[in-house]
């Protein structure tokens, strides 16, 4: 068995670390740039980052989306200037492997943490578009209520009952959602009955101008009464009229405030508003009236007590 040669090893080392100390001095004219590139990046990082944070807080109404779209662009920035030094010093290959590992980690994180994702990109989506904002009321997947705060993942949403209803963003993002206050007016819908021997007309008119002088009531013009159907014991109206909304006197008491109003025209003007009623009629298309059944019947039993 042969000994190693220990000199030829050594030979080999020294030759190895002679070549390294040579490419290090010839790369240390451009560490000296990627160090100085670093110094001047990283102040411009962040100064960068304070005023991007600063604007994007004057932009959304959510303080949580502004931050974290600050913090991704700043994140953005720092791998930015690091790649850049890199390829200062020529480890390009470094470079293309990072970003090759930064998408793959991006990929699995994306898929384990689906749900999370989802809620997050469409909190930063509705932070853009604002469909709506902190004090409005909105109704989406039968949740009706106040938005008190928008979260990156969800939503807090106080009913008019007074509960917190936490709304995934995602819910929102693809259900329709509905902002009653964008437009700052609602319609008001209230179904009315009269009787059959009244005019459908002219109760029309008492309610219009009844509601007319209601101090709630805006757009007088387009306060209107349409007759809707048939009922079992009335014909049955619909009386539209329009508030602001939210505002004063609020939807509910204005709605007390019309029905109220109706009630008293109605009553004033003679027009009944009727309670069901079934009436019996045997006349109707050549059938009998009910007096002339009643008289057949009477008469039929007393001539079987006399035989």
């Amino acid at each position: 068995m042969e000994l190693l040669n220990v000199d030829k090893y050594w030979e080999l080392i020294g030759s190895k670390l002679s070549r390294w100390l040579e490419t290090g001095v010839q790369h240390i004219p451009n560490l000296i740039v990627a160090l100085v590139f670093i110094i001047f990046f990283s102040f411009f990082v962040r100064i960068a980052g304070k005023v991007i944070r600063n604007v994007l807080r004057r932009t959304f109404d959510s303080r949580q989306i502004a931050d974290l779209l600050s913090a991704i662009i700043k994140s953005c920035l720092i791998m930015l200037g690091i790649f850049i030094c890199l390829d200062f010093i020529g480890l390009k290959g470094t470079v293309t492997s990072l970003l090759a590992g930064a998408g793959i980690i991006g990929l699995a994180i994306g898929f384990a943490f689906q749900d999370m994702t989802e809620n997050l990109i469409a909190g930063i989506v509705m932070g853009i578009r604002k469909p709506f904002k902190m004090g409005d009321v909105i109704e989406a997947n039968g949740v009706f209520g106040s938005v008190q705060t928008i979260n990156l993942r969800n939503t807090l949403v106080e009913t008019f009952s007074g509960q917190i209803e936490v709304i995934p963003n995602k819910i929102l993002f693809r259900n329709i959602l509905t902002n009653f206050t964008i437009l700052g007016i609602r319609k008001v819908e209230v179904p009315v009955s009269i009787s059959y021997a009244d005019d459908p007309d002219e109760a029309a008119n008492v309610i219009v101008s009844a509601l007319n002088k209601c101090d709630f009531v805006i757009r007088k013009n387009e306060t209107a009464v349409f007759a809707e159907s048939f009922g079992d014991s009335a014909i049955n109206l619909l009386v539209w009229f329009w508030i602001d909304y939210p505002g004063e006197p609020g939807y509910m008491a204005a709605r007390h405030g019309a029905i109220s109003s109706i009630k008293q025209s109605l009553e004033t003007a003679d027009i009944l508003i009727p309670f069901p009623i079934r009436t019996l009629d045997f006349g109707a298309k050549g059938g009998k009236e009910l007096s002339t059944v009643l008289t057949e019947q009477f008469q039929t039993k007393n001539q079987k007590s006399e035989s």
